[in-house]
């Protein structure tokens, strides 16, 4: 039963309470509307430019952290640090850039040389509820997590650089591309991910506690897999990249299993609850890059970046259907070449940022009201 879908187990649950017939339903709320901001953030200072953005998080304060990848600048982008120099810009920025809501840089740091096991690509960033600082990697040898306190001190590693061991070792990581932290007991959720095909957790001291795979199973060999195929039943293992991991407030655990096309839901202890499938005709890279909820009182909406098709998706969390979209392909202020990641602030408003040549942090306003909290 594990591929029961959303309609077919609302009408069981009904039943199993004992409910008799299904109340008249109310009208879903309209989904939320966006709008660019094109100033959004300022010109960077000291003549610094980011390369490919391979992250973005929220800290409780609304303020914006992003993640970037200098070596990934070219030439002409770095023109200022050559000898002789070539141009007057520019100077990568250091990796990890912190912004207030109006996007002034308020500190950066990061980049190669900051840590011994400073990731070779830098890929995702997340703000526990400490205020500390995670990031991965997605380079050959980038098998650890860190995390710094939010001036870049180190605090913590979990893995070992250049050392992996399949998906079902319990001390070691395979290129993790995402993480979050449980405020709830400072469990630490990983989606482990270029190499491994899992959702690994820890406890908040970076001791095991437990892993998983495709619907809640213990992950399979890690061979390689046929290619995608529209239409063909869904896979029973999760599809390199394991791409991002969220925790809703209400418990559940959303995991981006990206080449397949799918959001898997599931509780806390990995028990699979559901699976969304999301645009299943995209080919190559996958349809499901990111995941954010909007932040009322029930996280009603469900956002999935969508780096292949280049939008965004909106979802009714409960029903998993699309409600709308917004974005394109395109260079543009709104458009999107490789959206990665999104995060949302306490307003409503969502952060994204692309990688290849996209290499920019884009806003967009919320423009419809937050409902308020009930």
């Amino acid at each position: 039963m594990r591929r029961t879908g959303i309609a077919i187990g609302a009408v069981l649950l009904t039943a199993a309470l004992g409910l008799g017939t299904p109340a008249i339903a109310q009208p879903a709320p309209a989904p939320p509307q966006y709008q660019v901001d094109p100033f959004w953030p300022k010109p960077l200072p000291n003549n610094w430019r980011i390369g490919q953005a391979a992250g973005v998080a929220v800290d409780a304060r609304d303020n914006i952290w992003v993640i970037h990848r200098p070596r990934t600048l070219t030439e002409d982008e770095r023109g200022a640090t050559l000898t002789p120099p070539r141009s007057e810009c520019c100077i990568p920025a250091p990796s990890v850039i912190q912004f207030d809501p109006d996007g002034n840089v308020i500190r950066a740091w990061g980049g190669p040389g900051h840590h011994p096991s400073w990731p070779e690509n830098e890929h995702g960033i997340s703000i526990d509820h400490e205020g500390n600082v995670w990031i991965g990697g997605n380079g050959t040898n980038d098998h650890v997590l860190l995390k710094f306190t939010p001036e870049g001190r180190f605090l913590m590693q979990i893995g070992r650089y250049r050392e992996t061991g399949g998906s079902n070792d319990t001390t070691r990581l395979g290129r993790p591309a995402d993480v979050e932290v449980d405020p709830e007991n400072g469990e630490i959720f990983v989606a482990d991910g270029y190499q491994n095909r899992r959702v690994i957790v820890f406890d908040a001291a970076g001791n095991y506690r437990r892993h998983w795979g495709a619907y809640g199973s213990p992950p399979g060999p890690d061979a390689p897999l046929p290619a995608y195929r529209p239409g063909q039943p869904p896979a029973d293992t999760f599809r390199n990249p394991v791409h991002c991991v969220r925790l809703a407030r209400d418990g559940l655990v959303y995991v981006c299993d990206r080449g397949n096309d799918r959001i898997q839901v599931f509780r806390r202890d990995g028990t699979f609850v559901r699976e969304i499938f999301v645009a299943t005709d995209t080919l190559g890279s996958g349809s499901v890059w990111d995941i954010e909820l909007f932040p009322d009182a029930g996280q009603t909406t469900l956002f999935a970046a969508d780096g292949s098709n280049n939008t965004v998706w909106l979802m009714s969390r409960q029903e998993g259907t699309v409600t709308g979209r917004f974005g394109r392909a395109g260079r543009n202020a709104g458009e999107f070449h490789w959206v990665h990641n999104m995060a949302g602030d306490s307003r409503g408003n969502l952060y994204t940022t692309e990688v290849d040549t996209g290499k920019r942090a884009q806003r967009f306003r919320l423009v419809t009201p937050l409902p308020p909290a009930r």
